[in-house]
């Protein structure tokens, strides 16, 4: 059951976000950055802890996720080292899944020829 509920979420948000594209002006730029935005206001508000325990995967793998944990880097990094938490504790939570996408895409471009539109 964990894995139907995990596909339903992860797939509503996606469908909410293709509404999104279909309806508006949107850029999928911006609509990427909300949904990172969107997760450090639910991680702050401490609304998407509850959240993730209950949806599973379906909530922490898509930018969603990626934008609690960035804000839950700072927020661990400015209480052990202050305001200069505030830059290095984003990108020190975050390191392992940036990493994992440039080496992915990258791997990627080698592998297939990319078409610019």
């Amino acid at each position: 059951m964990d894995y139907v509920k995990a596909f339903l979420v992860g797939g509503l948000i996606c469908a909410v976000c293709q509404i999104f594209l279909d309806k508006t002006k949107w850029m999928p730029g911006r609509i990427m950055t909300g949904l990172v935005v969107g997760g450090s206001i639910l991680g702050a508000l401490g609304l998407y802890e509850p959240f993730s325990k209950w949806a599973g995967c379906g909530a922490t793998v898509p930018l969603l996720g990626f934008g609690n944990i960035l804000f839950k880097g700072v927020k661990d990094a400015i209480d052990a080292e202050g305001a200069l938490g505030i830059f290095t504790g984003g990108l020190k939570a975050g390191a392992g899944g940036i990493c994992a996408a440039l080496v992915f895409s990258y791997i990627a471009s080698l592998l297939f020829k990319p078409r610019m539109r």
